[in-house]
C-alpha cells in the first residue's frame, strides 16, 4: 500500500455518509491532552453505533481499530494523526488535523479540522473525494435552503405556505427586518431559478402553448 488514501475513490462520497472526527468536539471534551485514552462514540437517537480507540501524545492523535475488508479477516491498525496548533486571540490556541493521506504518492498534510472514514483510515475530504449534499444542490435548492433556516431562526415554519414569524422578543427591530428582507428575497430568487429552470426544459412550441 502507498501510503494512508492511496488509490483514492473515483466517485463523490457524501460527508453525511461518513463517519468524522471532529478537532474542535476532541479538543472541548479533553480527548486531546498528552496520555489521555479511551474510545470515542459515534451514536444516532441515543443509541451507540460505533466507536474508535484513540491516545493522545504530544504533537499527535493516535486511532487504534480493527477493520475487515471484503468479509476478510479483521486487521489491527494504528493510525498516528499529527496535530498542530495556532494561536487566536486572548492567548487560547485552535488544534487543527494534518492530513495524513497520500494519494498517488503525493503527502496530503491538509490542515483541517474533520476527518472522515471513506476507507480503512481517517483522512480529509479531499483525499477522499467527499463533498457535502449541500454542494451538489442546484441554486434553486439553496435558496430554498436558506429560506427555510431563517424562517426557524424567527420560530416560524419551514415552506412558503407559512407566514413569516413576528419578531421574537429580545431581537432588535433592524436585524428583523433584514432577516425578513431576506426571507422574501430568496423566495423572489427561487421563483425566478424555478420558472427559468422549467422553461428550459421546453421546447419552442411548449412555451407558446404553455403561456
Amino acid at each position: 500500500m502507498g501510503g494512508y488514501g492511496s488509490g483514492r475513490t473515483g466517485y463523490k462520497q457524501k460527508a453525511e455518509h461518513c463517519r468524522s472526527l471532529d478537532v474542535n468536539r476532541l479538543h472541548r471534551d479533553g480527548c486531546l491532552q498528552a496520555g489521555k485514552q479511551g474510545h470515542w462514540i459515534w451514536s444516532r437517537d441515543g443509541e451507540e453505533i460505533a466507536r474508535i480507540g484513540y491516545k493522545a501524545e504530544r504533537g499527535r492523535f493516535v486511532l487504534d481499530c480493527k477493520v475487515r475488508l471484503n468479509g476478510g479477516d479483521w486487521e489491527p491498525i494504528k493510525q498516528p494523526i499529527p496535530l498542530t496548533y495556532t494561536d487566536c486571540h486572548y492567548g487560547n490556541q485552535r488544534p487543527y488535523f494534518r492530513c495524513p493521506g497520500v494519494v498517488n504518492g503525493r503527502h496530503c498534510g491538509r490542515r483541517v479540522g474533520k476527518l472522515f472514514s471513506g476507507g480503512c483510515y481517517f483522512l480529509c475530504r479531499h483525499c477522499y473525494n467527499v463533498n457535502y449534499a449541500s454542494q451538489s444542490e442546484t441554486r434553486y435548492d439553496r435558496m430554498l435552503r436558506r429560506e427555510n433556516k431563517l424562517r426557524m431562526a424567527l420560530g416560524g415554519e419551514p415552506g412558503t405556505a407559512h407566514w413569516i414569524a413576528p419578531k421574537p422578543r429580545g431581537m432588535w427591530q433592524r436585524t428583523y427586518q433584514r432577516k425578513r428582507l431576506e426571507i422574501e428575497w430568496r423566495e423572489n430568487q427561487a421563483d425566478q431559478l424555478f420558472i427559468a429552470s422549467f422553461s428550459h426544459l421546453l421546447s419552442g412550441e411548449e412555451l407558446e402553448m404553455y403561456f
